[in-house]
């Protein structure tokens, strides 16, 4: 092992896996022997289903409405009694009880929703007639066709009409839906959960001094998994030991995921990789991708480990690409594309071949020719230590692996990475 670990050391990242490769492996690992979804299932009532992913499909339990209503306000009447009525001719009715059917020659008041009256078929909407109350009859301006300004029962949803299938994930609108079919509790795959460790003995709370940094990977890490759908346990700061690190693995290995920050590359205080290889597997360690190549990924007890780079732009980048997925798997889904601006770049982007470049860009309202249109401008700062060059940033620009950096004056798809769960 050491002779190995050393020969490493020596050698850097001379290859680096590409991102795709990369998160084939840790997906397959991920799934590997597990159930579907990895996380288990649980019950849990409507209102605190938003956000969380089904277990199982759902059909419909009830038609939507399970009545005859009407769609207007309005009379409802017999389509065969206002035939041939007009402004100039109108058809006269008699006003029947409310509570009453819809009698030959008759009409009754209803609103927006009611159940229709036994006998009616149709609804006159209240801007066609002329009541005149003090002899109790109607007169209708307009006819109307049978099943007109009346929602059939079964409109809105068909009993037994599939809904939703496993892996949708829950929205408000849907909470709403289910509810009206008659759904009060929902089968939903559990929440992953996740250990994040922050590492390095330069770390510390407050108050830094000389050599010394202030924790923000573990904290933006936990807060992204939070947001993402996943349970965080945001753990204290571990030193750079091999045993602590070791304890602090096989604590969390009772979660779904590992997450560490800092000690991810090759140098001396960089002993993440020998502890996860001594533990379990390194399936990728140096990936290709900037900022954040010193990446690694591993396995220990069928329990993902994703040791993330210490720099924070390079922390979020790899969360991004590999924890976000990671998690969207174990709870049975794919991740969603990000949401894009169309912008135009104001200055080239430069990038290696076979590195996938994340480069943050601020971006610019402006009227175009054909209306307001976006430029993008990338950050000055563009180090992977520099925290403020994502924080200030509105996304980020994907370079793929296999283009030398993008010319100013393309117009590219900025990432919005950070609003979308």
């Amino acid at each position: 092992m050491e002779g190995a670990d050393s020969e490493r050391k020596e050698a850097g990242f001379k290859q680096r896996t590409p991102v795709d490769e990369a998160r084939r492996i840790c997906r397959d690992a991920t799934l590997e022997r597990r159930d579907d979804p990895p996380t288990g299932t649980e019950t849990v009532p409507l209102e605190r289903a938003d956000g969380r992913v089904l277990a199982a499909p759902i059909d419909a339990a009830r038609n939507v409405p399970h009545y005859r209503r009407a769609a207007m306000d309005g009379y409802a009447v017999r389509a065969g009694d206002t035939f041939g009525a007009s402004e100039r001719s109108p058809e006269v009715l008699r006003i029947g009880d409310r509570d009453g059917p819809v009698d030959p020659g008759s009409a009754v008041r209803v609103h927006t929703g009611s159940a229709l009256p036994d006998g009616a078929d149709a609804v006159v909407m209240i801007e066609h007639v002329e009541e005149l109350a003090d002899v109790g009859e109607l007169e209708v301006g307009d006819a109307v066709a049978e099943g007109e300004n009346v929602a059939p029962i079964g409109e809105d949803v068909e009993a037994d009409q599939r809904l939703y299938e496993a892996g949708h994930r829950l929205r408000p609108s849907d909470l709403g839906l289910l509810r009206s079919v008659g759904y009060g509790r929902l089968e939903v795959a559990q929440r992953p959960t996740v250990g994040v460790i922050p590492t390095g003995e330069e770390l510390v709370e407050s108050d830094p001094g000389p050599g010394e940094v202030i924790e923000t990977n573990g904290l933006t890490v936990s807060r992204m998994v939070e947001r993402w759908g996943a349970d965080a346990t945001y753990r204290d700061v571990v030193t750079d030991d091999a045993e602590s690190l070791r304890v602090a693995i096989q604590r969390d290995l009772t979660k779904d995921v590992v997450v560490t920050t800092g000690g991810s590359s090759v140098g001396e205080r960089d002993l993440l990789p020998e502890v996860i290889d001594d533990l379990g597997e390194v399936l990728v360690h140096g990936v290709g991708l900037k900022p954040g190549h010193p990446v690694c990924l591993g396995i220990v007890e069928d329990t993902p480990v994703l040791a993330l780079p210490g720099y924070p732009v390079a922390c979020i980048v790899n969360a991004v690409q590999f924890l976000r997925p990671t998690l969207r798997w174990l709870e049975g889904t794919t991740p969603d594309p990000h949401p894009t601006t169309q912008a135009v770049l104001e200055r080239k982007i430069p990038s290696e071949p076979g590195t996938r470049t994340f480069a943050r860009v601020q971006l610019e309202e402006r009227e175009g020719e054909d209306g307001p249109a976006f430029a993008a401008t990338p950050t000055r700062a563009s180090g992977s230590g520099v925290l403020s060059s994502v924080a200030l940033a509105d996304g980020w620009v994907v370079v793929d692996d296999g283009l030398e950096g993008i010319p100013a004056g393309e117009t590219v798809a900025v990432q919005d990475w950070e609003s979308h769960p």
